[in-house]
């Protein structure tokens, strides 16, 4: 028999399909009343290195996704209530409000995430009621794979070859036919502003690859585009580390990273594309992408908070790290003097996005170049990442930094001969430096290089117009 009332509290996962919390209540009560809460510590508080938590872009792109979301469950005749604050003492003011039996949310697995839940549960029991958790982020359910979360092997290639043949991957949950009645009369609440939070208003720079829109309705319309309408699946292997244009990649990460797609749902369009028309290296190599989202979880799941403390998931600190702020900004000001690393820097912080060979090079020039703490620049990717997601990223940085999941002890990008490969012609340098606009392509990847005749002949005068190299390319041969 179902109870009276629940509450669905919408996270990371801001989609009506495949969402186990929402069908899991729809099952379970008569009544659902759907909230999303703007954590003011998220919102409005700072890392450790004091930079915005949540920066302008991923800000906006969640009030849109939230936005979508209240429009999509209005068209099913509910609500969703909009609230700013501490997610557990809200939870519990309207649970008790609204005398409900649960509170159904997807399980969050990282620490301030954790302290949260754990509060709302504590709260919760002493009026009687209960959260229930659902999966909402993985390809899998962990109950799915050949060995519990703890013994998760440490490398990505053992992890793969125990779970992509072997395990299936469960098709996508669809949109509820019956949202269910809905009564609550409370006022359903204002959408938030950029400026509520503290952060300036923006116009989008035109310059971006593509300009991402919060949502699951905008996420739905990217996957259907890209797999079917383009078919640039089909090219996906051999293009993913370009740096120019909106279709080089699938640019699924941002919708991702907030629950607008479930990774199972691409995944079933995409074994759906390769049954109806075609399958190749691209296809697969997408499914491959998927498989390190899930291993960067499990990661997380498994080693808990290391994966943000300095030695990683290694516990292995490395002591020539310095918390050096004034090279940290040089780096994150796109001032280093290597074009390649500058152009990716200034693309990150006029659009919140960077390509992931991009992210790549800066994160190993800051930690192996400049001997910078890892943990400063993995901060200043999750406040401007449009889409930042803790397990990813700061197991990302993990990986370059040497602290964990590598199965190379030492792993190191040489910079130039990784310009020259990307961006052999320096296309993406001058799109991003306009200074460098003038040079040629035999010098844009060393300006330094440059000589008097050169630089004035170019527009570009070094060490005034653009800085000189912080580290002599010459390193790299």
């Amino acid at each position: 028999m179902k109870k009276h009332r629940g509450i669905v509290w919408f996270r990371q996962d801001l989609r009506l399909h495949d969402n186990e919390a929402l069908t899991d209540a729809l099952k379970c009560v008569e009544e659902v009343i759907p909230i999303y809460i703007f954590d003011e510590r998220v919102f409005r508080g700072e890392t450790r290195f004091n930079f915005a938590r949540t920066g302008k872009y991923r800000a906006k792109f969640i009030i849109e996704s939230v936005e979508d979301l209240r429009r999509n469950l209005r068209r099913h005749g509910s609500e969703l209530l909009v609230r700013v604050g501490k997610p557990e003492e809200i939870l519990f003011d309207l649970a008790r409000e609204a005398k409900s039996s649960w509170v159904f949310c997807n399980r969050e697995r990282t620490l301030d995430e954790i302290r949260v839940q754990d509060a709302l549960e504590r709260k919760l029991w002493s009026i009687g009621q209960e959260v229930r958790f659902s999966r909402g982020k993985m390809l899998y359910y962990t109950q799915d794979l050949p060995f519990p979360v703890t013994h998760t092997p440490d490398i990505f290639t053992s992890f793969r070859k125990e779970v992509e043949k072997i395990v299936p991957v469960r098709k996508p949950l669809p949109v509820p036919e019956d949202f269910g009645r809905y009564t609550m009369e409370v006022e359903p609440g204002d959408m938030p502003v950029l400026l509520d939070f503290g952060l300036e208003d923006f116009v989008p720079d035109e310059r971006a690859v593509i300009q991402f829109t919060g949502g699951e309705t905008a996420g739905l319309r990217r996957l259907h585009y890209y797999i079917w309408e383009s078919e640039q699946i089909l090219h996906y292997k051999e293009t993913r580390d370009s740096l120019l244009g909106g279709d080089f990649s699938s640019k699924f990460s941002a919708w991702l990273s907030q629950g607008c797609l479930s990774p199972k749902m691409i995944y079933h369009e995409i074994k759906r594309f390769e049954s109806e028309r075609k399958s190749n290296k691209s296809t697969y190599w997408l499914f491959f992408e998927l498989l390190w989202r899930d291993f960067f979880r499990l990661m997380g799941k498994k080693h808990e908070n290391n994966i943000f403390l300095k030695g990683g998931t290694k516990q292995q600190v490395n002591p020539d790290l310095t918390d050096n702020y004034d090279l940290l900004n040089l780096w994150i000001e796109g001032r280093t003097g290597l074009p390649f690393i500058d152009a990716n820097m200034r693309e990150l912080a006029y659009t919140g996005y960077m390509s992931n060979r991009g992210r790549q090079n800066v994160a190993s020039f800051l930690v192996k170049d400049l001997g910078v703490n890892w943990q400063m620049g993995a901060a200043y990717f999750e406040s401007l990442l449009i889409d930042y997601d803790p397990c990813s990223n700061y197991g990302n940085w993990n990986y370059i930094a040497g602290v964990g999941s590598d199965p190379r002890e030492d792993r190191y990008f040489n910079i130039l001969s990784q310009a020259k490969r990307y961006d052999p012609k320096g296309a993406y340098i001058k799109h991003w430096l306009p200074e460098l606009q003038a040079v040629s392509e035999t010098k844009i990847h060393q300006p330094d290089t440059l000589t008097e005749a050169e630089q004035y002949a170019s527009k570009v005068m070094i060490g005034a117009d653009y800085p000189k190299a912080m580290i002599d390319p010459a390193r790299w041969g």
